[in-house]
């Protein structure tokens, strides 16, 4: 009789809701569900694209319509035929030896002029000293190699910076046959430029800068400690700091190629002066291996300098590009 009673209450709603199970639910019919056969699967929601979402890509990478002039993304992904270099077709292993040979110029070059400047280290060192020479300032050689070892590290630097217009022209020259005349045009003045901003960058660093940043902190030790410097790390100093400067002549560089890209136009650039005054002295702060203010602006204002410079270079290039649109 218990279990009986224990039973019915079980079943009741009211039991089943304080149990947690909730109301009893009833079953399905054949009426309330569609039934699957055997072969048959489920339907998938259709994915739908919006054009508008990719319409930005769409109008940058396919060619404009006719009669519109086309952009100088649209140009360089989509060249006219008369651009187009001739067909020359070359098996891979062709391309695989000719990369091949030139890398080996280059690297030949490289060692080259490397073997030469280490033969003439003891005068490249002399000559690297002539900034603070006259100053008073003496070099030590703290441990029995030191020497040696700068001689090598000024040797190998100054050898591959001999070998640069080598090594450049070797990239260019495995380059250009795949290229379309508006861009081989447009190759040609970028690597020229780029080379002689770099050594104009390493003279203005010799010339200028590296005095300018010794000289003042010879004298701030004046009367205080005598100037005796370790050889290596006077060394490792100047190399860096014209290296860094001779990397940052390269801004204008930059600023042309995003111009002739289409991406950047000169009134952006001269509109964020502000913001390139500050970026300028972060970067000066970054790039020289001291830590005065005094050499810091030394390096940002030519590189502000710099970089007005090629805000109107990529200026005078969208008025030439203009006066032959039109």
């Amino acid at each position: 009789m218990a279990l009986t009673l224990l039973q019915q209450r079980l079943a009741s709603p009211a039991a089943a809701t304080c149990s947690g199970r909730g109301p009893a639910l009833a079953p399905r019919t054949a009426l309330g569900r569609k039934s699957l056969s055997a072969g048959s699967q489920p339907a998938r929601r259709p994915v739908t694209v919006r054009a508008e979402d990719d319409e930005g890509w769409r109008s940058i990478i396919q060619p404009p319509p006719e009669g519109e002039v086309s952009s100088t993304v649209q140009q360089w992904l989509n060249p006219p035929k008369e651009d187009l270099p001739e067909d020359f077709e070359m098996p891979i292993w062709d391309h695989l030896d000719e990369l091949r040979e030139r890398v080996l110029v280059g690297a030949l070059a490289a060692g080259t002029s490397v073997l030469a400047c280490f033969l003439f280290s003891k005068e490249l060192v002399v000559f690297l000293e002539a900034p603070v020479a006259a100053q008073g300032v003496r070099f030590l050689q703290l441990s029995p190699g030191e020497f040696f070892f700068t001689t090598l590290k000024v040797g190998g630097y100054a050898g591959v910076l001999l070998a640069v217009p080598t090594i450049l022209y070797e990239i260019a020259a495995y380059v250009v046959p795949g290229l379309t005349k508006s861009e081989r045009q447009f190759l040609a003045p970028v690597i020229l430029g780029s080379s002689v901003l770099f050594y104009a960058g390493l003279l203005f660093s010799y010339e200028i800068l590296t005095p300018a940043a010794l000289s003042f902190f010879v004298n701030y030790a004046d009367g205080a400690v005598e100037s005796l410097w370790s050889i290596d790390q006077y060394f490792e100093f100047v190399l860096v700091l014209m290296l860094s400067t001779g990397l940052s002549f390269q801004v204008p560089v930059i600023q042309v190629m995003l111009g002739q890209l289409g991406l950047v136009t000169s009134e952006m650039m001269f509109s964020q002066w502000r913001y390139v005054v500050v970026g300028a002295t972060v970067a000066a702060a970054v790039l020289t291996p001291s830590t005065d203010p005094f050499t810091q602006t030394l390096l940002a204002v030519p590189l502000v300098g710099l970089y007005m410079g090629g805000a109107s270079a990529v200026r005078w290039i969208e008025s030439t590009r203009q006066g032959q649109n039109a």
